[in-house]
């Protein structure tokens, strides 16, 4: 019997530790983001994905840093989270505020976002030249999609035609695998060069940097 009642013991503590071990490692504090590893969620939206799988555990910093430090990759975070009601109680205006800030501060996917909503009518009023605008500001910083954006919204009569030649060059220029992608690309020039003077064509195609 007193080996028995000893086996019991040891298996009791073995299991303790296994359950107390499970424990730590589900309640193990979640590091911060990195500002080079959040704008790389936010590049492949994967931002909103990712504070949930890390179960809400990091609301407070990503408010101090978007609130206090005024970092623009977390007012951007925290303005998404806001505006969707992602871990926090949704309040969309509070949430396109900071998208506002972030974009005040010359992030391209803040500016890119704050443009697509203008130009759907998304949580604000649609207003298709205000969404120029965001678009421009973030395509000048190399947004892709903000570039096909812009470009769709000139064909559709939107903008000024004297920034056609730069909406051309940036897709002209542009890099992508995706098929899908690459052939709207090119439907998106062949319409642009209908509304564009030949030689303003021939001057857009030229690299970038030149």
């Amino acid at each position: 019997m007193q080996n028995k009642g000893g086996l019991l013991v040891m298996l009791s503590v073995l299991w303790l530790g296994v359950v107390n071990a499970a424990q730590a490692q589900e309640i193990k504090a979640v590091q911060l983001y990195t500002q080079d590893e959040l704008i790389n969620m936010i590049n492949r939206n994967a931002h909103l994905d990712r504070v949930v799988m890390d179960r809400c555990q990091l609301n407070q910093d990503i408010e101090a840093r978007a609130e206090v430090l005024k970092v623009p990759a977390y007012q951007f975070l925290w303005g998404d989270m806001l505006a969707w009601g992602v871990c926090v109680e949704a309040d969309p205006e509070r949430g396109i505020d900071f998208m506002r800030q972030a974009a005040d501060q010359g992030l391209p996917a803040a500016l890119e976002q704050l443009g697509r909503y203008y130009s759907k009518g998304t949580l604000v009023q649609q207003d298709r030249k205000r969404a120029v605008i965001f678009l421009r500001e973030a395509s000048a910083l190399g947004n892709l999609k903000a570039q096909m954006q812009l470009a769709e919204l000139f064909i559709d009569g939107y903008g000024s035609p004297y920034d056609y030649q730069d909406a051309y060059q940036w897709l002209y220029n542009a890099v992508t695998a995706d098929k899908q992608t690459h052939q709207t690309i090119a439907t998106y020039l062949q319409e642009l060069e209908k509304l564009m003077h030949p030689r303003a064509v021939r001057a857009a195609r030229t690299p970038l940097d030149s």
